[in-house]
């Protein structure tokens, strides 16, 4: 088995588990402000606020529903095994809710000139897998 061109001290990636309940929610058409409450861990529920309230034109809000996101994110990939570096791959559809917040933090960071902050954030994502950004953007047109 040839082991060439992989990088045996990069850790493995990190892949957070499946949130039916909460999938299942969203495609039946609850809100999303109505799942925070039922399941305030959820990173993809406060993602997609961020990303709503950032569209609406509110910075600080989707601010501080981003922060919650990729805070809770954090937790959800300690406890998968995370060691804080490696890959969070936005192939594996678990992974989204974070990687949206991550990008929604960035955004809204933008927005209020948090300069070191949005740089921090820009390499997270880049670190966490280098197409989740374009995968972002391209989802939300």
């Amino acid at each position: 088995m040839s082991m060439l061109g992989k990088n045996l001290m990069e850790p493995e990636p990190t892949l957070l588990p499946a949130e039916p309940e909460v999938t299942e929610s969203l495609a039946a058409g609850e809100e999303p402000v109505d799942l925070a409450a039922k399941h305030p861990t959820s990173s993809l529920v406060w993602a997609l606020l961020a990303e709503e309230a950032l569209e609406g034109g509110y910075t600080v809000e989707g601010y501080a529903y981003a922060r919650v996101g990729y805070h809770r994110g954090l937790d959800a990939l300690r406890k998968a095994g995370w060691r804080g570096a490696g890959p969070v791959p936005w192939s594996h559809e678990p992974n989204r809710g974070f990687l949206r917040a991550l990008a929604s933090l960035g955004q809204a960071a933008t927005a209020i000139r948090e300069d070191e902050e949005v740089v921090r954030i820009e390499k997270f994502l880049n670190d966490c897998d280098p197409e989740a950004a374009a995968q972002i953007s391209a989802l939300r047109g």
